[in-house]
């Protein structure tokens, strides 16, 4: 029976080294995503190894080691519900995050590293004659690991290194590549002497090594060679006019080298070659010196609407091959457009014999070529009662441009009179209504303090441009009610209507009131709007409003959370509080400061030595810190809360979402087992291994003393 025990407390001891492994998943024998399983349990919730085995395993608490990679010892434990093990994790595991867990346990003392890999391993330069530069060449710093790697110093080495020189590329000196990520370094050559060079680039580094190097080579030719430079690789034309020549581009030709260039070709290709003109001072026959230059000048002149597309190609004994340029651009047809602002003009009731008022009429070119006049006039409909004023308007109209036509109201019976203003030009004819009413009573005479059109500056998307204020008057002998007063046309949202005119107020006679607009742009680009104000006695007024919006580029924080929600499942009122380790990393290229947390519901931070600092925290890029959090029910029944991340960047933050389910304590319960036959964290789970031992413990000692009865009989 002796030996029966000794197997009993064997099976015993080996379930408890079970049950501690249990708890990881992710990446294949990936130690670090085993130590967040390790300590934080599985994804969907429970029991956790830590609680069991302590914060680590190197502390080998019920022999835990002996699980080290061995994810089959952790699977065979769960089949067989050794220990009560089947019961708290069946399922609840991938083949994957076994292995993970088997990982950490055999290397609990991993943490998060950067791994440096420089590709190619060397750059070989093609033969350059002395004095002239080859490259750049580029390799590529790669962070394969899973924390940032921080660069020291890039530098030269090697017998020729004077003739190798690092510049451009996004590598630098004390910068830093995140986990996953790249960047770039690009070398030249410019070797000082015929031969063979050779030399060394060396990227110093916080990954194992220390350092990353590129083996650097090249030839140095001492027979002399053209080079050929470009002012420019290619050519936009921008939008023209078919029919109409483009403005002359020139480019230049230069002779980097120590030989004469000579050019054996100079010609145009491509679907639209034929509409190009060439020109300027490079030619086959005219060698160009060492240091020396010419041009080739270009002039489109498209004869079909759409996009062109061509190609100067310039063939040469240059020891850097021929050159290309690319050549594009878009042909429209002319089209003049003319539009009136407004379109209709309303003096309503005006007294006969008072002073002439005026309203504008602004007419603005919206086509692609200049807008030629043949006349701005009045039907002869109304001619009596309405006269044009002084015009800014001369005989061409630029494209984009404007001018205002002034019209006049005096009205000489009492009646009412109507009249157009027509505007004939190379653009579509435009007419504009114009209407009034002749009394012998007095009325009001509104007048504006502007016409327009009101031109606010290019203001930031969000932001507000400095505010306009334009005065309504009445100059008549009664009062005058405004009737409509709003914004309308393109982008009424972007603009802000206040004063003191309001729709409904009245205007004594000699007096008036404000109208102040205001531009804030919800998004860039041309914005506009239309000002409406409409009087008890008909009168119209138009305002045009315009400003340029201007997009705002926003550095924002970025932060990865994970697992960005989590269920605590059923916890007993009253027991020890489960935690939850977050894990928090900063996925941008700046740094994250975390300026506080805010916890709802039953749930709190927890003080951790290996997880977050105290707030403020700041992560650099590619950094991490786990946050851990408790969850302590106070009541029966689901519990939810959150946990709020905000940002020292003000409108950055982010919400973590929890809940849980709290279970009130069983009256008059049965012992419960914490740990005896298996590592349970589960205060529900009894473990089917200790009522076994005490059976057999029990059996022992009843057969041991009637072996000694025996005996002594």
């Amino acid at each position: 029976m002796t030996g029966l025990l000794a197997k009993v407390f064997r099976l015993r001891w080996t379930a408890v080294l079970l049950v501690g492994v249990m708890g990881q998943g992710a990446n294949a024998a990936d130690a670090l995503n085993g130590k967040s399983l390790y300590l934080n349990g599985p994804v969907s919730g429970g029991a956790t190894c830590a609680s069991c085995h302590s914060a680590s395993p190197a502390n080998n608490v019920s022999g835990i080691l002996a699980a080290a990679n061995q994810p089959s010892v952790i699977q065979n434990a769960i089949a067989t519900n050794k220990g009560g093990m089947g019961s708290l994790f069946n399922g609840k595991f991938s083949a994957t995050e076994l292995a993970d867990l088997a990982a950490f346990i055999g290397n609990p003392n991993v943490v998060a590293a950067p791994a440096a890999s420089l590709a190619p391993a060397s750059l070989t330069f093609s033969g350059t004659s002395i004095g002239q530069t080859a490259g750049p060449l580029s390799a590529t710093l790669s962070n394969t690991g899973n924390a940032a790697l921080n660069i020291g110093t890039i530098s030269l080495s090697g017998a020729a290194a004077g003739d190798f020189s690092v510049a451009g590329g996004s590598c630098a000196n004390g910068g830093a590549v995140a986990a996953g990520a790249s960047c770039t370094v690009q070398a030249s050559f410019k070797p000082t002497a015929a031969g063979a060079r050779a030399a060394s680039l060396t990227i110093t580094h916080n990954a194992t090594g220390g350092s990353s190097v590129v083996a650097l080579s090249g030839t140095g030719n001492a027979t002399p060679q053209a080079t050929i430079a470009l002012s420019a690789a290619s050519v936009n034309f921008g939008t023209l006019l078919t029919g109409s020549p483009s403005a002359v581009s020139t480019i230049t030709v230069s002779n980097s080298g120590q030989a004469a260039l000579t050019f054996s070709s100079i010609t145009l290709g491509g679907a639209n070659a034929g509409i190009f003109t060439l020109g300027g001072t490079c030619a086959v026959a005219t060698p160009v010196p060492a240091a020396g230059s010419c041009t080739v000048t270009l002039q489109a002149s498209p004869v079909a609407a759409g996009a062109f597309t061509a190609s100067l190609a310039l063939a040469s004994n240059a020891s850097n091959g021929n050159a290309t340029v690319g050549l594009s651009g878009t042909a429209a047809t002319p089209a003049p457009a003319l539009t009136a602002t407004p379109s209709a003009i309303a003096f309503g009731a005006q007294t006969i014999g008072a002073a002439a008022v005026a309203q504008t009429v602004t007419l603005a070119n919206t086509g692609n070529v200049v807008v030629t006049f043949n006349k701005i006039g009045l039907s002869a409909g109304g001619a009596a009662s309405f006269t044009l004023g002084a015009s800014d308007c001369g005989a061409t109209l630029a494209v984009g441009a404007s001018c205002s036509v002034p019209v006049r109201f005096a009205p000489t019976a009492e009646s009412a009179a109507s009249a157009t203003l027509a505007v004939t030009s190379n653009a579509t004819a435009l007419q504009v209504g114009i209407t009034g009413t002749g009394t012998k009573q007095a009325t009001a005479t509104p007048v504006l303090s502007e016409a327009g059109p009101i031109v606010f500056a290019d203001t930031q998307v969000g932001s507000s441009a400095t505010v306009h204020t334009t005065t309504l008057s009445n100059t008549g002998n009664a009062s005058l009610s405004i009737a409509t007063l709003t914004l309308g046309g393109n982008q009424p949202g972007d603009f802000v209507l206040g004063g003191t005119c309001v729709a409904g107020a009245a205007v004594a006679p000699g007096s008036s009131c404000t109208l102040t607009t205001a531009f804030k742009p919800v998004a860039a680009g041309a914005r506009s709007a239309d000002l409406l104000l409409v009087t008890d006695g008909g009168a119209q007024f138009h305002l045009a409003l315009n400003g340029n919006g201007v997009a705002v580029v926003i550095t924002t924080p970025s932060l990865t959370i994970a697992p960005q929600s989590f269920d605590y499942g059923a916890v007993v009122i009253g027991s020890a509080a489960p935690t939850r380790r977050f894990t928090l990393t900063n996925s941008g290229a700046a740094a994250v400061t975390l300026s506080s947390a805010v916890y709802t519901g039953p749930f709190a931070a927890v003080a951790d030595s290996t997880g977050c600092a105290a707030f403020p925290v700041t992560l650099a890029p590619g950094a991490s810190c786990d946050l851990v959090v408790s969850y302590t029910p106070a009541n029966a029944g689901a519990s939810t809360g959150s946990v709020t991340l905000q940002s020292s960047v003000a409108g950055s933050g982010w919400t973590i979402a929890l809940s849980g389910q709290g279970t009130a304590a069983a009256s008059n319960a049965a012992p419960v087992n914490k740990g005896g036959g298996g590592c349970s964290a589960s205060d529900d789970v009894n473990d089917p291994m200790m009522v076994f031992l005490i059976i057999s413990a029990a059996i022992a000692i009843g057969w041991r003393r009637r072996q000694t009865k025996r005996i002594g009989g």
